[in-house]
């Protein structure tokens, strides 16, 4: 009975040397990256409460454009992960262009939108009820001044995000991981330099930290192309990618029709999570700097789950894109398994260390003390958000870009975001509890979840017909 159940959910040792292959270096890269903008906040939280909300509000924005970007590489991935199962190298390509050119109109629409709108949207996270005028000048002021530096770094982040992700359809996890590396530290030293002015660098406050952000994402572009064109021999889709950006219109039809879904997914899902992080500024300045630290620390113990999610993709679509239904099947059941376990485990310890977290900013005690709260609830749900996100990616490997659609964005706008917005601007019940009932949401996912994941709707090779 052992071997039986020790073989269904844990598998061999194949199966682990496959998975901590591929996820080790994901959860090196983004156990790194979470730490490193943890410190960089610590580095602008000294700066003073208004300078952490500013910088908090650009990047709560620049989260619609990050998702927005995801669901446009993402519609192509499910193709280039089931291509790559099969050593299809021209439909490699092929996705690889449909990435760079619709990754470039979106990034560049993206550009006109900030450039244009940019204070009007920061301005929907500033409550004056709560906040006095010149709080809300200053932090107004911080957030642009952050925001028209940053915008530099776009281009970079998509190039970066383009070949990292069709590296890592092949397994190759590795060198997205040490380019990622290298913009975390050159991010780190040169936050410290051009914040405070250290070493002979300009004191330049949030600037400086724009900045620094710009330099590293260069960094991080520059590593993995050239390494990807060295390689050509390993990555043989890679040769005369750029002779054309002709992309076949059967195979872009079949990913807009499986990958709109998906782009409209993160698309409206991050404009979900920016009603949600808005409608909780509403109740003051306190709570978007307590939000800013919870979501940063969070990340930090969310690791493993952005891993698995990755693994998921990787493993699931290569074998679903190799015809071989029954082992996707299998090798889903137990990275879904090892998701939870593992994620009781981070969740506990998020609980435990929630008092601690806050006492690395410079922040007052209402901040520090909602920030504490919010991390022991983000603790409690933790298990169950790792469960939606995995089963998320099991959908999405197999093409099932609606119902993630329907599961993921339809949710989150139609439940958790109304919820926010009613409970926190529409009655007088404490932060606390509207926080909790928000993020309890992802406990109604879970049901939700349980029947889509049994169903096996998702066990789909769709690359046949290319």
């Amino acid at each position: 009975m052992w071997k039986q159940l020790k073989n269904k959910y844990l598998g061999d040792r194949a199966f682990w040397r496959m998975m901590l292959a591929i996820a080790i270096p994901l959860i090196i890269q983004q156990g790194i990256t979470n730490l490193v903008s943890l410190l960089d906040n610590v580095m602008v939280g000294a700066l003073g409460e208004t300078s952490l909300s500013g910088v908090s509000i650009i990047n709560q924005l620049f989260l619609v454009f990050n998702l927005t970007l995801f669901g446009v590489l993402s519609g192509a991935s499910i193709f280039g992960a089931q291509f790559y199962g099969v050593l299809d190298w021209r439909g490699m390509r092929d996705t690889f262009r449909f990435r760079i050119v619709f990754g470039s109109a979106v990034t560049l629409l993206s550009i006109g939108v900030f450039l244009l709108w940019g204070d009007g949207l920061a301005m929907l996270f500033l409550s004056n009820e709560n906040n006095s005028p010149a709080a809300v000048a200053e932090t107004l002021d911080y957030a642009m001044s952050y925001l028209r530096i940053s915008l530099w770094g776009l281009i970079p982040f998509m190039l970066s995000q383009t070949y990292a992700g069709l590296l890592r359809e092949t397994g190759q996890t590795l060198h997205p991981m040490i380019a990622s590396v290298i913009a975390i530290v050159t991010n780190l030293v040169l936050n410290y330099c051009l914040i405070y002015g250290a070493f002979f660098f300009p004191e330049m406050g949030v600037a400086g930290a724009a900045l620094a952000t710009v330099i590293a994402r260069i960094l991080e572009a520059v590593y993995i192309m050239v390494y990807t064109h060295l390689h050509a021999a390993q990555y043989p889709f890679i040769v005369g990618a750029y002779r054309s950006l002709r992309i076949p219109g059967r195979l872009c039809r079949n990913i807009f029709v499986k990958g709109a879904p998906l782009m409209l997914n993160e698309s409206l899902w991050s404009v979900g999570m920016t009603v949600i992080s808005s409608s909780y500024s509403s109740r003051g300045l306190e709570v978007v700097a307590a939000n800013n630290i919870a979501s940063t620390a969070w990340s930090l113990f969310c690791v493993l789950m952005f891993a698995m999610g990755s693994v998921v993709a990787i493993m699931v679509g290569q074998q679903l894109g190799a015809g071989n239904i029954e082992q996707a099947k299998e090798t889903d059941r137990r990275l879904i398994f090892v998701t939870i376990v593992s994620h009781l485990v981070m969740g506990g310890l998020l609980f435990l260390a929630a008092p601690l977290i806050p006492l690395l900013y410079e922040v007052g005690g209402q901040t520090h003390d909602l920030a504490v709260s919010m991390l022991r609830i983000q603790g409690i749900v933790l298990p169950a958000h790792a469960f939606v996100h995995v089963v998320y990616f099991t959908l999405r490997s197999g093409g099932k870009t609606l119902v993630t659609f329907l599961f993921d964005c339809v949710f989150t706008l139609g439940v958790s975001a109304t919820l926010s917005v009613i409970l926190c601007r529409m009655t007088a019940l404490p932060i606390m509890t509207c926080y909790a009932l928000v993020q309890g949401t992802d406990l109604v996912k879970v049901m939700i979840a349980i029947p889509l994941l049994k169903s096996n709707c998702w066990a789909k090779n769709i690359i046949d017909q290319e």
